[in-house]
C-alpha cells in the first residue's frame, strides 16, 4: 500500500530541501530548494569560491552546472511521480549558453516533460540574471519502482522533523 502524505507545496519546500541536505556536495555547497510548484522546482546555488573552474577569468566550473541541473531535474522527478521512488540518472545533457561568472548565486528550474513506465523526461534551465541562461539540461531517469525503493523512503522525505532553513 502507498503511503499517504502531505503533498502541499510547503510539504513538498521541505521534503526537497531534506533530499539536498542528505547528499554532501549539494550540502557543503549550501545549495537551496526556493520554491515548489506543481509544475517546477527552484532551486538557488549561493556563490562560493569553490564553484570556480577559471579563477583567472572568474568563471564557473561546468561541473558546478551539471550538479545543479542534475539536483533540480532529480527533485522535480520526485515531484512528478504518484509516489516518491529512486530514480537514478540515467542520461543528462548540457547545453551551455554562457559562462556563469564569478560573484553572484546561480539559480535553476526544472520540470517533468514526460513520465513512462521506466523513465522519466525531465527539462531542466539555470541563470543567474533572470531571462539570461547560462545553461539548459535534459535529463532522462530510470525508475526503480515501488520494488526497488528501499522500504520507508516516502516517509523518511517527508518526515516530521525541520530541516535548516524551515521555519
Amino acid at each position: 500500500m502507498t503511503p499517504t502524505f502531505d503533498r502541499s507545496p510547503a510539504a513538498w519546500r521541505r521534503a526537497l530541501s531534506r533530499f539536498v541536505q542528505v547528499i554532501p556536495h549539494t550540502r557543503e555547497l549550501g545549495l537551496e530548494v526556493v520554491e515548489v510548484g506543481p509544475e517546477a522546482v527552484r532551486m538557488r546555488l549561493p556563490w562560493s569560491d569553490d564553484l570556480l573552474g577559471d579563477a583567472s577569468r572568474g568563471l564557473v566550473h561546468g561541473g558546478a552546472l551539471t550538479m545543479l541541473l542534475d539536483t533540480v531535474c532529480g527533485s522535480a522527478v520526485l515531484r512528478g511521480l504518484p509516489a516518491p521512488e529512486v530514480c537514478p540518472t540515467l542520461d543528462l545533457r548540457l547545453d551551455h549558453y554562457r559562462p556563469a561568472v564569478a560573484g553572484q548565486a546561480l539559480f535553476a528550474e526544472a520540470r517533468v516533460v514526460r513520465v513512462t513506465e521506466s523513465v522519466v523526461f525531465t527539462e531542466g534551465w539555470a541563470w543567474q540574471e533572470e531571462g539570461r541562461p547560462v545553461a539548459r539540461g535534459i535529463g532522462n531517469f530510470v525508475r526503480l519502482g515501488p520494488r526497488n525503493t528501499p522500504p520507508g523512503f516516502a516517509e523518511a522525505l517527508f518526515a516530521d522533523e525541520e530541516v535548516d532553513g524551515d521555519a
